[in-house]
């Protein structure tokens, strides 16, 4: 046959073939020769990883089995019989350096002997100590907690500060404590009781729960203090303080009895974070705000369903000539229950013809003045703003300037308030859908868009919080501290 082809050699293995009519190899295209040369190319790369590989693994089992054969370290440690408050024995020392070996056993003895104290370089505090004195309070850490890293530094700085005062000479006391941590302390003692017993802090009355939080510290505040030992804190223990004891309770109350005698604090209407679960004023320090994306339902404490959050609602007020309105917005609708005035921007040519007209309340008899008031941004939204004066701190400000009437739609536990019409007594979230539903009912809701929001009622205890119009402690020491800066700025200059 012409097409007939034979094995060289009879290698198969080969595939090379020859023609019958040559007998010769036939030639091959470049095409051919390059792509053998890249199949090569790629088959000697794969057998210097495999090699590589191999040699890796080899090197891998004889490191493994070279630390296997290492010994391991031992931690040296002091075992020598010292009953604590005696002092350490150094009659032998390992010859290596160990920090368990070298701290150990010395902390009891130093405090046994008294060196912290400040008698120590003056056993007579009612005598002058010619080389000066140096007094400094621990920043008390909260008993609810531990001491962390930052604790450990500052203690380091302030122990090498302590002690270098005292080499010195000088009459020398740091004194240690921990901080009651106000709320905290007292969620979680709350809690205890509810589980414990099914209580609260009100069934049990104040004496009785002040007891409970002292039993508890006595339980779990020891803690902090066995860290400052560990930490080698040279502390004076016999003036340790806790900021509920007797003494701190007294210095607190006359602090602020002197403050007010001076003018220095009063006692005022104040927007402030009111907590429904504790019945009292949270600091703005310990709200920790949670952002909002968008429309998101939340679960809040006291509420089967999950409530919703991040949504901007506009309604419309009918203006008291019954003809013209003027629509407004918020993310919390309940609170225009207490709206006692509507804000538009002076400059805004909108309303220019409103300024100092009404609107009428759509469940309430109460009408609401149209101010002019330059805080607006009259290119947000549709440049109006309901004013809830009691309930928000742009709107306090605006009725403050404004001398606007101030209603409060919640009470202590958070239901609304009496005067409030059919709304009153529900509770505020279930207010909240019920207003948003009559509005509906009478024509007057607009519509509801995606709003991030910066939600306030977040906090460590994950309770519910309302910015409410509560009496409040208020300080005016800006005004004294400035004119001590001054007195003290003309001292330094003569």
């Amino acid at each position: 046959m012409a097409n007939e082809t034979k094995k060289v050699n009879g290698d198969e293995a080969s595939g090379e073939e020859v023609t019958p009519q040559t007998g010769c190899l036939p030639q091959k295209s470049e095409k051919e020769l390059k792509k053998e040369a890249a199949k090569k190319a790629k088959m000697d790369k794969f057998a210097q990883k495999k090699e590589k590989m191999a040699q890796q693994e080899t090197k891998k089992s004889d490191n493994k089995k070279s630390d296997n054969k290492t010994e391991k370290k031992t931690v040296i440690t002091y075992d020598a019989p010292t009953p604590p408050g005696t002092k350490k024995d150094l009659s032998t020392f390992p010859d290596t350096y160990s920090p368990r070996y070298v701290e150990s056993a010395w902390y009891s003895w130093w405090s046994k002997e008294g060196f912290f104290k400040p008698e120590a370089n003056c056993p007579d505090l009612t005598k002058p100590n010619p080389k000066g004195q140096f007094v400094m309070m621990i920043p008390p850490p909260n008993v609810t907690g531990s001491l962390h890293l930052g604790h450990a530094l500052t203690t380091a700085v302030e122990d090498s500060i302590t002690r270098w005062h005292r080499m010195h000479g000088k009459t020398t006391l740091w004194a240690p404590g921990c901080d009651h941590a106000g709320i905290a302390t007292q969620v979680v003692v709350e809690k205890k009781i509810a589980r414990d017993e099914g209580k609260t802090r009100h069934d049990l009355g104040r004496e009785e729960f002040v007891n409970r939080v002292w039993k508890w510290k006595n339980e779990k505040g020891d803690r902090i203090y066995d860290q400052l030992r560990l930490l080698g804190a040279s502390v004076d223990w016999t003036r340790a303080s806790f900021t509920m004891e007797p003494k701190m309770y007294k210095a607190v109350l006359e602090a602020f009895v002197l403050l007010h005698e001076r003018g220095l604090i009063y006692r005022s209407n104040r927007l402030v974070n009111w907590s429904c679960t504790l019945k009292s004023a949270i600091s703005d320090i310990e709200v920790e705000k949670k952002e909002i994306p968008g429309r998101t339902l939340l679960e809040v404490p006291g509420y089967k369903e999950k409530v919703e959050f991040g949504v901007l609602i506009s309604f419309a007020y009918k203006l008291e000539d019954g003809v013209n309105e003027i629509i407004v917005a918020t993310t919390r609708i309940e609170t225009m229950l207490g709206d006692t005035a509507i804000a538009v921007h002076p400059n805004d040519d909108r309303y220019k013809s409103f300024h100092g007209k009404f609107a009428r309340h759509p469940f309430l008899d109460r009408k609401l003045v149209i101010v002019a008031d330059d805080f607006v941004d009259m290119n947000f939204g549709t440049g109006a703003v309901k004013i809830t004066p009691a309930h928000d701190q742009n709107d306090y400000e605006c009725g403050k300037r404004n001398n606007l009437p101030f209603i409060t739609i919640l009470d202590d536990n958070g239901n609304i308030s009496e005067g409030c019409g059919e709304f009153s007594g529900m509770k505020r979230f279930e207010a909240r859908r019920a207003v948003l539903k009559r509005l509906k009912e009478l024509g007057l809701y607009k519509d509801t868009k995606i709003m991030p929001w910066s939600c306030p009622p977040v906090l460590e205890a994950k309770m519910s919080l309302n910015p409410c119009s509560r009496p409040s402690g208020m300080s005016t020491a800006r005004k004294w501290v400035v004119e001590q800066l001054k007195q003290s700025r003309a001292d330094n200059s003569s």
